[in-house]
């Protein structure tokens, strides 16, 4: 386990670093997850393995610190994500993120172009959303005021969520989950999918095929974005179809614009 000290607080991200050629490649994991628990399946398989690898767990995730003061904003995951990619001497990495970690992927890569070589978003969110009690996701903890989610409300979105998602959402701090759920669900100013829209790296987004293409799918691709359909999975590509994630992401590997 690496780490390295992101905030004035000596908070620390830590990462699962495997080795091998350059580029390095960053693994980013979605709300409530954990990368090494998502990722290290398909870091090691032939098609994707042999190059150094860090799978980063975003600060309140995982294995790394869970600061209480720390506001949890994309700007500011990306921003602490920036610091440990440095102290990793990361630069230029193919960034492979997942939901969440794909919005902060999107900020790291307009915040601090010299990090980012490459993306790969897995069905990330590229949208504001409201939030929505109903639904079990970013928007159904954003539905909650903090004070009330850290007083129980947390228990009634466990119980929703179910056990799988609750297996790494548990290692998260209270504070985390609402917080990077709140903003997830509020979005950048420009929004995730103008900065996407304004970046010149090789993009691209993988999203489920039974669900359809994503909303904005012809605008993304004009701009240069591959928009890709993975078959047999859910909003969770790399864990339903780790072999069709993989393809997928071999081949946005290999793409030269």
């Amino acid at each position: 386990m690496r780490s390295a000290t992101v905030t004035a607080g000596n908070d620390r991200i830590r990462w699962v670093e495997l080795p091998g050629a350059e580029p390095t490649r960053v693994y980013v994991h979605g709300l409530g997850a954990t990368s090494p628990a998502y990722f290290t399946h398909v870091a090691v398989d032939p098609r994707l393995g042999g190059h150094r690898s860090l799978l980063v767990d975003l600060l309140g995730h995982g294995h790394s610190d869970r600061p209480t003061d720390f506001d949890y904003t994309l700007e500011a995951h990306a921003d602490a994500l920036a610091d440990a990619l440095r102290a990793a001497r990361a630069g230029g990495a193919e960034v492979i993120a997942h939901s969440m970690g794909g919005s902060v992927a999107v900020v790291l890569a307009a915040r601090h172009p010299g990090l980012v070589s490459r993306l790969v978003l897995v069905d990330a969110n590229l949208d504001p959303a409201a939030p929505d009690i109903t639904v079990v996701g970013s928007r159904g903890i954003a539905a909650y005021e903090e004070d009330e989610f850290l007083a129980g409300g947390w228990e009634d979105f466990r119980d929703r969520a179910g056990a799988h998602w609750w297996s790494t959402m548990r290692l998260a701090g209270l504070e985390a989950l609402h917080r990077s759920a709140t903003h997830l669900a509020r979005g950048t100013t420009p929004t995730m999918r103008e900065l996407l829209v304004g970046l010149t790296v090789p993009r691209t987004f993988l999203y489920p095929a039974a669900g359809g293409a994503p909303a904005g799918a012809a605008a993304l691709a004009e701009a240069g974005v591959r928009v890709v359909p993975v078959p047999r999975c859910g909003h969770n590509i790399m864990l339903d179809n780790p072999d069709g994630f993989v393809r997928a992401t071999e081949e946005a590997l290999r793409q030269q614009t």
